[in-house]
Formats: C-alpha cells, structure tokens, sequence
C-alpha cells in the first residue's frame, strides 16, 4: 500500500528516525531532544506518530536520560521503540518506564522455507543463507535480493583467517587499519563471534549446528591449531569489545589487545 511504501522508502511523515555519528557509531543528545520535540506533535496521515531508535544501547547515560521525561508521560498519539542488542547499557530507569519484547532468533528452517517457498530462492542458496542469517529473516532476505552482502560476509571473514594466521606484527598493522573505522567495527565482529561460535562447538562434536557452513573446511582444519580453552577467551575478549564500544577508547589499541587474546596460527 502507499502507506507501507514511504515507511520502507523512510518518508512517512509520522515515522521518525534516529541517527547515529558515522565516525563513532554514538548517538548523540541533540539527536534525542529532536525526537521527544517532534514525537509530541499531532499525527499528519495516521492515528500515531512512530519513533525508531535505532542502537538506543550506544546512546551514553545522558543521552538516554534526555528520552525519560517523554517515556514517563509520553503523548496519546506517541509510540517510541527503542532497539538494542542488549539491555546491559540500558539505564534501568529507562527499562522501567517501558515495555521489554525479546526478539528471538529465526529457526533455520523456518527462513529456509520462506526464501525457498515465497521468494524462489535456489535450494542450495536458501540453505545456505538460512545457516549463515543467525536467525535474522530480514538480513537472510536482503541477502538474496542483494549479493553484495554476501561478498561483504566473505571479505569479513577472509580477514578474520588472516589475522588468526598473521604474526604479531602483521596483526598490531590490521588493528591501526581497522581502528580507523568505529562504525564497521560493529557488525564484523559479530560475524567473528558466529565463526569462534562454529569452532567451538566443532570442538565438541556438534558440527551440525554450526552456522558458517561455507567455511567448514577451514573450520575443520583450525581445530587441530587451538583448543576450546582459547576460542572461549576469545569470545570474551570479542564480547568485551564489542559491549566496550559504545565508549570513547582508542580503538587501536582495545583491537590490539582483542588479537593478543586470539590464538595464533604461525
């Protein structure tokens, strides 16, 4: 419907936005205070105005206090959604204030069938986009309509291979080149904690649950190289960054730290 097309196109007048500095990947206050301005206004087309805040979890203390006033007596006609990948970051007087919904991930069949069934996606591609999507439909659709997230996922991952067969040198040089960019930061290491997810539970016999089948052989061939004692320090030093990041650090400097914590391969 036309409604439905301008809210996917972003210019549905009642919908806002958030957004974050491209730099930090930080939201900033200004960012907030324009929301609770206009979220207070009288709908133009539909019976509510719609605020999505996007990483509400990267917003700093302040930030988020700048939403409580609005949450604490929002208008009739306001609706405000707040997503994060966790609630840690989260003041609790904000968390207080809302209504908290779990997003669960998708099962592999489930999105297998959707991109098989509505979409005509090949067999071997729906499968493979099924296992790889961690559960998330949208981005497994996306990346069927858009090969280019598919040749971003390998690049990732082909990086990440090379650190873990790169000396110490070779990988302090990756962490001044990846520091220069907090806002990809993000994304590529999730998709590293999926493969350090695989090799773990490579590591004790479960290979039919691993995620990255595309890389089972290079999978295969790294657990003869490390053992489930350093992948389970790696996921927490990657888990650690990742929840770090929402701070101002020096990024190469928490990345070289990251890659002393992985097991090398040289």
């Amino acid at each position: 419907c036309r409604n439905c097309k301008k809210i996917i196109s972003g210019n549905h007048s009642d919908i806002l936005y958030s957004d974050t500095l491209s730099d930090t990947g930080i939201m900033k206050i200004e960012t907030v205070r324009t929301i609770t301005s206009r979220i207070a206004m009288k709908p133009y087309e539909g019976r509510y105005r719609i605020a999505i805040v996007h990483d509400f979890d990267h917003a700093q203390p302040r930030t988020q206090d700048a939403m409580l006033k609005t949450l604490e007596e929002p208008p009739p006609h306001a609706i405000i959604i707040l997503l994060a990948t966790s609630l840690e970051h989260i003041l609790s007087t904000i968390t207080s204030r809302s209504q908290v919904i779990q997003l669960r991930p998708v099962a592999v069949q489930t999105i297998y069938e959707v991109l098989l069934n509505r979409y005509q996606a090949s067999d071997d591609l729906a499968s493979l986009l099924a296992r790889i999507s961690g559960g998330r439909i949208g981005w497994a659709i996306q990346a069927l309509e858009n090969p280019e997230l598919l040749d971003q996922r390998t690049q990732a991952l082909d990086l990440f291979e090379q650190i873990l067969r790169a000396n110490m040198a070779e990988r302090f040089t990756l962490a001044g080149q990846l520091g220069k960019d907090k806002q990809a930061l993000t994304p590529l290491l999730d998709l590293w904690l999926t493969y350090w997810r695989d090799l773990m539970f490579y590591l004790q016999g479960y290979e039919q649950k691993l995620c990255n089948v595309d890389r089972m052989v290079n999978i295969e061939q790294l657990a003869y190289d490390v053992d489930l004692d350093g992948v389970l320090t790696a996921i927490r030093a990657t888990q650690t960054l990742l929840k770090n990041l929402s701070y101002q650090l020096n990024l190469r400097l928490a990345l070289e730290v990251l890659f002393l914590d992985y097991p090398s391969r040289y």
